[in-house]
C-alpha cells in the first residue's frame, strides 16, 4: 500500500454527539463502528452509509471506552463514573455493571471469547471481570502499576497495558508473569500489530515509540504529531505497513513502519483528534474528536 492509497478521502461525518467524542471503534469485521464520549452515550454506527443506528445510555459519566464483542451480540463500555457496563447490544439493556475501581475507568476490552472483560483505571489498577458469573467482583485484580493505566491490548494468554508510569506491562495469565518495558515517558495508547509481534505506544513526548513483543527492544520511533496532554489514539494500517495517529492539532500521521517517514498528514478536525480506528480488511479509517464529530476516511 503506497501513501496514495491511505485513506485521506473524508466520505461521511457522523454527527449526533453533544460534546468531545473520546473513543471510536469499528467492530471486529469493520462494518459497523461505535463511538462514546463527553455526552455519556454510546453510539452505533454503519460508517459506510453514514447512518445512525442506535445510542445507548445509562453512564452517569463521560464515557471513554467502547468495546464490542466478536459477534457483535455484546457491548462493554467505561468511564468517569467508575464502573465498567456489560450490555446487550440489540435492546440496549444493560446486563450487569462491574463495580469496584476506586476512580475513573479509561479503557476495557473483551478476550477473544467474550467470557471476561478487562479494564484499566485511574486507581493504577486492571481489573479483570467474569461476564458468564452472576457476580459483580473481580475475578483478578493487578496492581503493580505506579500511576493511571491508561490502555490495553489482549492476546489469548496475555493481558498487555500502557501507564503513565511510562511503562507498557505484559501479563502472562497462565504463568502469573509480568514483564515490564520502561519506556521513560507517559504512555496514553498501546495497539498491537497485526501480526502481533510488536506493540505501537503513544506516548506524552509526541512520540509513537514501535516495540519488539518478545525483546522489549525498541525498533522505531515516530514523530511529527502533538501528544502532550490528551489521549489520542495510535494504530498500525491492516497491512503492518504503516503507523497512523491523531494528532492535538486535528491532523492525522501516516508514518512508514520501517523508515518511520511521514508519508501522509493532513487536517482532519477542527480540534484534538481523540481516536483512530483502521478497518480490519479495507483501506478505510474511523477518526473522532473533540469536535464532537466522527468521520469515515477511504482512499
Amino acid at each position: 500500500m503506497t501513501a496514495v492509497q491511505l485513506p485521506k478521502h473524508k466520505v461521511h461525518v457522523l454527527e449526533g454527539h453533544a460534546g468531545a467524542v473520546l473513543a471510536a471503534r469499528f467492530n471486529s469485521n469493520g462494518e459497523y463502528a461505535l463511538s462514546c464520549g463527553k455526552d455519556r452515550t454510546i453510539r452505533l454506527w454503519n460508517p459506510h452509509r453514514g447512518i445512525h443506528i442506535k445510542t445507548y445510555k445509562a453512564h452517569g459519566r463521560e464515557v471513554r471506552d467502547v468495546h464490542v464483542t466478536q459477534d457483535n451480540s455484546k457491548l462493554c463500555s467505561c468511564g468517569g463514573d467508575r464502573q465498567v457496563f456489560y450490555w446487550d447490544v440489540s435492546t440496549g439493556h444493560v446486563i450487569r455493571k462491574f463495580r469496584g475501581h476506586d476512580s475513573e475507568v479509561n479503557a476495557v476490552k473483551f478476550n477473544e471469547y467474550a467470557s471476561v472483560v478487562v479494564s484499566a483505571g485511574y486507581d493504577k489498577s486492571l481489573r479483570v471481570w467474569d461476564c458468564k458469573s452472576r457476580s459483580t467482583e473481580p475475578i483478578q485484580i493487578i496492581d503493580t502499576f505506579l500511576d493511571s493505566v491508561m490502555s490495553i491490548c489482549l492476546t489469548k494468554t496475555e493481558i498487555i497495558a500502557g501507564s503513565v508510569d511510562g511503562t507498557v506491562r505484559t501479563f502472562d495469565i497462565r504463568v502469573g508473569r509480568e514483564i515490564s518495558d520502561n519506556l521513560g515517558q507517559p504512555v496514553n495508547c498501546i495497539s498491537l500489530s497485526n501480526d502481533g509481534n510488536c506493540i505501537l505506544a503513544s506516548c506524552l513526548d509526541s512520540t509513537l515509540r514501535l516495540l519488539d513483543r518478545s525483546s522489549g527492544e525498541l525498533l522505531q520511533e515516530y514523530k511529527g504529531h502533538i501528544c502532550k496532554s490528551f489521549k489520542t489514539d495510535c494504530c498500525l494500517t491492516n497491512s503492518d505497513a504503516h503507523v497512523a495517529g491523531g494528532s492535538e492539532d486535528g491532523y492525522i500521521y501516516f508514518w512508514d513502519l520501517v523508515d518511520a517517514s511521514v508519508v501522509s498528514s493532513f487536517r482532519a478536525h477542527d480540534l484534538v483528534v481523540t481516536s483512530v480506528s483502521y478497518h480490519p480488511k479495507e483501506n478505510c479509517m474511523i477518526t473522532s474528536s473533540v469536535d464532537s464529530t466522527v468521520r469515515v476516511w477511504k482512499a
